[in-house]
């Protein structure tokens, strides 16, 4: 049985941060940082089920071409997505009645729609990346057993290439659902190699009043490369993402519309089409299948 201090459910039975029960859910689940983003995936279905939010966190779920669907808003950042994470596979595969995991477990398929900017020249604003790794600069995932799913030889190279100083943690390198990628991919999307950093200015380089502690490691990324692999992409979940559902047995992938160039110094006329346009494309995706 697990704890009340562990599992921490509110006055109505449902999980504590995002207030939702069992039955709020479906198995296809949209994940999208910002909350007003919500809607602007849901006002494509044809009918909403259930609406819920608290603090930071939105869910909406209903149907789309026939198909049940949940949109969710995570947040910014790792910390984040360790509560989404762990609170989605709780609603899924612990009994919150009797607080015991269930002898029959539950895999989600989950995809996160961000924006992004691209770190190479031949990734043009307004293209789609898809994530076939995610590396994580931050340490939230070493919270947990991670080494039977990392992918080390790729997190070798990439210490030895960026001189990565390990006073920072050691960064983890995590694939993409094989299932949801062949399920979601088209001649129309990148598949790409994705930097999730633990926050948005120094973790990213971003200098305002504050040095940091190695200036050179934006440049550094950019010119990564093991075995054809180069990183495609910065942002701050998708590493987390693949880590915690890869070790729960959750189905992830995480998708980008390309909205800067910082290789060529571009941005998006446009940007708020492109992501309209990776929207229509996902949800069309999950409604084949």
């Amino acid at each position: 049985m697990i704890a009340s201090s562990e599992l921490i459910l509110n006055p109505d039975g449902s999980v504590y941060h995002l207030n939702l029960l069992p039955e709020h859910i479906a198995h296809d689940i949209i994940f999208v940082g910002d909350q007003n983003r919500v809607e602007k995936i849901t006002q494509h279905f044809d009918r909403i089920e259930f609406s819920q939010q608290k603090r930071e966190f939105k869910t909406q779920t209903g149907y789309f071409k026939g198909k049940r669907m949940t949109v969710m808003s995570t947040g910014i950042g790792p910390d984040n997505i360790d509560i989404v994470m762990n609170e989605l596979d709780a609603l899924v595969n612990i009994d919150l009645a009797t607080r015991t995991v269930k002898d029959e477990l539950t895999s989600l398929n989950i995809i996160r729609i961000g924006t992004s900017g691209s770190l190479q020249t031949d990734i043009p604003v307004d293209s789609f990346v898809m994530s076939q790794y995610g590396l994580g600069l931050d340490n939230m995932l070493r919270s947990y057993l991670i080494d039977d799913i990392s992918e080390k030889n790729i997190e070798d190279a990439f210490i030895q290439q960026t001189h990565w100083d390990l006073r920072k943690g050691r960064p983890y390198v995590i694939k993409a659902s094989e299932t949801l990628e062949k399920r979601i991919e088209s001649d129309c999307i990148l598949k790409g190699f994705t930097g999730t950093a633990g926050g948005f200015y120094g973790p990213q380089g971003r200098v305002l009043r504050l040095p940091i502690q190695d200036p050179e490691l934006n440049s550094k990324m950019d010119s990564f490369e093991f075995e054809g692999i180069k990183m495609t992409n910065l942002e701050m979940e998708t590493g987390a993402i693949y880590g915690l559902g890869k070790l729960l047995g959750h189905e992830c992938l995480s998708l980008n519309a390309i909205i800067a160039n910082r290789a060529n110094g571009t941005f998006s006329t446009d940007p708020y089409k492109a992501v309209d346009a990776l929207i229509a494309y996902t949800l069309d995706k999950l409604a084949q299948s």
